[in-house]
C-alpha cells in the first residue's frame, strides 16, 4: 500500500486563502441558542415532546459515538492502521461504512465539506487502508475508549444497549443514506461495543435527517456555516476547519444577503435566526420516529441510564464544541443547542 506522503499534508485538505492550514482537529465552538427554546425544555415533560425526546436522546448519544475520533485510544487505533493526522481518521472511518467510495458521495452525505476537501481525503486513503480495516480501527478504538471510561458502569451499558439495539433494528433507513450502511454492519459482540454501535446508527440517523432538513430549507453545505457564523460561532471556528476558500464564503454571504438572512455587517438578521431554528425544530421532527417505538416508562428509563454514561463519555470531548453538542449538566435535559452542519451530525 502506498505510504501517506502520496495522499497530501498531514492537515487535510491543505489551505484556505488567508494562508491558515486546515486544522490537526477540530477546535472547540461555541454553544448557542438562537430563537426559543423547545417546549418542555429542563423538565421532565420535555420528556413526552417527541421532538424533545429526539433532541434530548441525541445530547446523551451522541457522547457515546463522539470518543470515536477525539478519544486517545481511537486517534492511537487510527494512526496503528498507518491513518497518521486526524482527519485521515475521521474520512476513513467515518466513509467506511460506505465501502470504497470516491469523493463525491462523501461530499454529499457529510454535506458542510468543501469538495476540494473531502477530494483531497478520498479515494486516495483507501490506499492506505481498505475500509474493512477502517472499520476495524474505528470498532477497536471507540471500544477501548469507552471501556475506560465507562469502568464502573457495566450494568447500565449492558441495560441501556439491550433497549437500544431493537430501537435501531427497526429504524427507517429510506433516505438515510449513512445510518442505512452503519446499520448494515455486524453488531458487534461485547456491551460497550454493541452500545456505541447503536449510538453510532442513531446518530447518523438523524445527521441524515439533518442534512435533509438544510437541503429541503435551501442551504447548500457553505451557506448554513455562514449563516451559524453570523449567528453566534466565529469564522475562525467553521471556515478552516471544512476547507472553504474565502471565495467561497463570500459568495455565500451574498446569497444568505440577498434572501434576507444576513446583515451587511454579516449577522443574521431576525429571519436568518427563525430560518435556522425552522432547521433545528425540522431535524428534531425527523429524528422523533425511531422513539415511538419506545412507551413513555422505557424512555425514561432509556435517558436514566444514558446521564451517566454521556458525563462519563464527555470527559474525552470539548467543551464547548464545534459539534453544537451541550456541556453535561444536571440531569441533560436542557439540550436546545443547535448542531453545526457537517460535525453537528458528526465530529
Amino acid at each position: 500500500m502506498a505510504g501517506n506522503r502520496d495522499i497530501g499534508s498531514e492537515t487535510l485538505p491543505g489551505k484556505v486563502e488567508r494562508g491558515t492550514e486546515v486544522p490537526d482537529e477540530p477546535a472547540a465552538g461555541r454553544e448557542a441558542t438562537p430563537g426559543e427554546p423547545p417546549k418542555g425544555r429542563g423538565s421532565g415533560e420535555g420528556m413526552e415532546d417527541p421532538s424533545h425526546t429526539a433532541r434530548a436522546l441525541w445530547a446523551l448519544l451522541e457522547p457515546l459515538h463522539a470518543v470515536t475520533y477525539f478519544a486517545p485510544e481511537a486517534r492511537q487505533a487510527f494512526e496503528d492502521a498507518g491513518l497518521h493526522g486526524f482527519w485521515r481518521g475521521y474520512f476513513a472511518g467515518r466513509a467506511a461504512p460506505l465501502g470504497e467510495t470516491g469523493p463525491e458521495p462523501v461530499t454529499a452525505a457529510f454535506f458542510g465539506f468543501a469538495p476540494a476537501m473531502v477530494a483531497r481525503a478520498l479515494p486516495g486513503l483507501w490506499a492506505v487502508v481498505t475500509p474493512g480495516r477502517a472499520l476495524e480501527a474505528r470498532r477497536t478504538g471507540a471500544g477501548a475508549a469507552l471501556r475506560r471510561l465507562l469502568s464502573g458502569y457495566g450494568r447500565e451499558v449492558e441495560e441501556a444497549a439491550g433497549l437500544l439495539l431493537p430501537v435501531v433494528r427497526d429504524l427507517d433507513c429510506a433516505g438515510r443514506v449513512l445510518a442505512a450502511a452503519n446499520r448494515a454492519l455486524p453488531v458487534p459482540p461485547g456491551p460497550v461495543e454493541r452500545l456505541w454501535h447503536a449510538a453510532t446508527v442513531l446518530r447518523e440517523h438523524r445527521g441524515d435527517g439533518h442534512v435533509a432538513a438544510l437541503v429541503a430549507a435551501g442551504f447548500d453545505g457553505c451557506e448554513i456555516l455562514v449563516l451559524r457564523a453570523g449567528a453566534d460561532l466565529p469564522r475562525a471556528e467553521l471556515q478552516p476547519y471544512r476547507g472553504w476558500s474565502d471565495d467561497a464564503w463570500r459568495a455565500a454571504g451574498r446569497r444568505l444577503a440577498a434572501r434576507g438572512l444576513l446583515d451587511p455587517r454579516g449577522g443574521a438578521t431576525a429571519e436568518g435566526l427563525r430560518a435556522h431554528r425552522a432547521v433545528e425544530e425540522a431535524t428534531d421532527r425527523a429524528a422523533a420516529r425511531p422513539w415511538q417505538g419506545l412507551d413513555a416508562s422505557a424512555r425514561d428509563r432509556l435517558r436514566r441510564l444514558l446521564v451517566p454514561l454521556a458525563r462519563a463519555s464527555a470527559a474525552a470531548l470539548r467543551f464547548p464544541n464545534p459539534m453544537g453538542l451541550p456541556a453535561p449538566a444536571g440531569e441533560m435535559t436542557d439540550v436546545s443547542g443547535p448542531q453545526v452542519p457537517g460535525s453537528g451530525r458528526s465530529a
